[in-house]
């Protein structure tokens, strides 16, 4: 929505910050890495992408191991896991010959590298989910979510305020808020998501993503597995930040050379969850997901026999991975399905 050139929907702001052809910040750059942005789980360790193709193949085989599969990553970053994962089910040439592998990514510069990186493997670029066929479908969204833009609803003076952005003459930038009918978001999303709330964050692109992932998985039995920053909290709060270098950074001010991006509420998301017909069958920490699958296991056998230093380079990036003061509860994981799935692995600890 935008009311005049001047003012902008704040969700329209961070679209073009992020995604515009020529200054989006994902659409000129590689952002991960340590010489990038922000570090990703797949690119700390090779043993987070391992104990998601571990769970993959547990799926598959719970779903008493069909011929034909697709595997689908939500925005693969640099394709790090992908790769990671390809090269684990090698172990696995079942479930590998069934598999076809697919990437929805909207950056092509991003899009490219992973070209690069996962060449020697058969996987398809996808434009939109609509080209995925109505088969068993895994979709896998690590850090997915949280990347697109969003909507703010502010409750003051018992009136629903959205959040817009200003731009003056010099371009200067500026927040301010504006009347809105929260009727119209609720019918969109099919419940009061501004009940016993105050702020409220919510992004239309995710919830068009979800409804066309929820058609796939609600026709044959597949899933969507989300990895993400976020919270269980029953109150929805302002969790907008930027990023750049690893810092924080000013979001009006650092347009197209920062990250933006929000905490998902895993308890608002389970009802839009419920909304589509589908089924949460659990939400966990990353923490306790990776603990569950094996992870601490693996790291014995990655480092055994190894020198002193890299041993100490797999436990000390285990640990960002897994520590409750780190990642490992940060990150939430989710497990989405349709109702006649009950699938728990992963999920058993909490």
């Amino acid at each position: 929505m935008i009311l005049n050139k001047n003012l902008i929907a704040l969700d329209k702001f961070i679209n073009q910050a992020l995604y515009n052809p020529k200054k989006g910040f994902y659409m000129k750059k590689n952002p991960f890495g340590d010489k990038g942005d922000f570090l990703t789980s797949p690119n700390i360790s090779i043993l987070f992408s391992e104990m998601i193709a571990i769970w993959t193949v547990a799926f598959w085989h719970n779903l008493k191991c069909p011929k034909k599969i697709n595997l689908i990553e939500l925005g693969s970053g640099n394709g790090q896991m992908l790769y990671d994962m390809i090269e684990s089910f090698k172990s696995f040439p079942e479930f590998y010959h069934s598999c076809k592998f697919f990437i929805l990514e909207k950056s092509p510069y991003l899009k490219k590298i992973q070209k690069k990186k996962l060449k020697k493997f058969n996987v398809k670029w996808l434009k939109n989910l609509d080209e995925i066929n109505n088969g068993h479908n895994i979709f896998i969204a690590n850090e997915f979510f949280d990347a697109l833009p969003f909507k703010q609803f502010f409750k003051i003076n018992n009136k629903w305020k959205e959040r817009f952005v200003v731009v003056d003459k010099n371009n200067n930038k500026s927040f301010t808020k504006i009347n809105c009918n929260i009727k119209k978001i609720e019918k969109d999303l099919g419940f009061k998501i501004s009940k016993n709330q105050k702020v409220i964050e919510y992004s239309p692109v995710a919830l068009k993503y979800l409804k066309n992932i929820s058609k796939k998985i609600i026709l044959k039995n597949g899933c969507l597995l989300i990895i993400d920053y976020g919270y269980l909290d029953d109150s929805m709060r302002d969790t907008m930040m930027a990023i750049k270098k690893h810092k924080y950074t000013n979001i009006l001010t650092k347009f197209g050379s920062s990250d933006i991006s929000y905490k998902l509420n895993f308890k608002i998301l389970k009802k839009i969850i419920k909304s589509l017909k589908l089924k949460c069958q659990s939400i966990t920490s990353q923490r306790n997901f990776l603990i569950s699958l094996g992870i601490q296991q693996r790291a014995e056998i990655l480092s055994k026999n190894l020198p002193f230093l890299k041993k100490a380079d797999i436990y000390y990036r285990l640990k960002r991975l897994i520590d409750k003061d780190k990642m490992g509860n940060l990150f939430k994981v989710m497990l989405i399905t349709n109702k006649n799935i009950n699938f728990k692995i992963g999920f058993e600890v909490d």
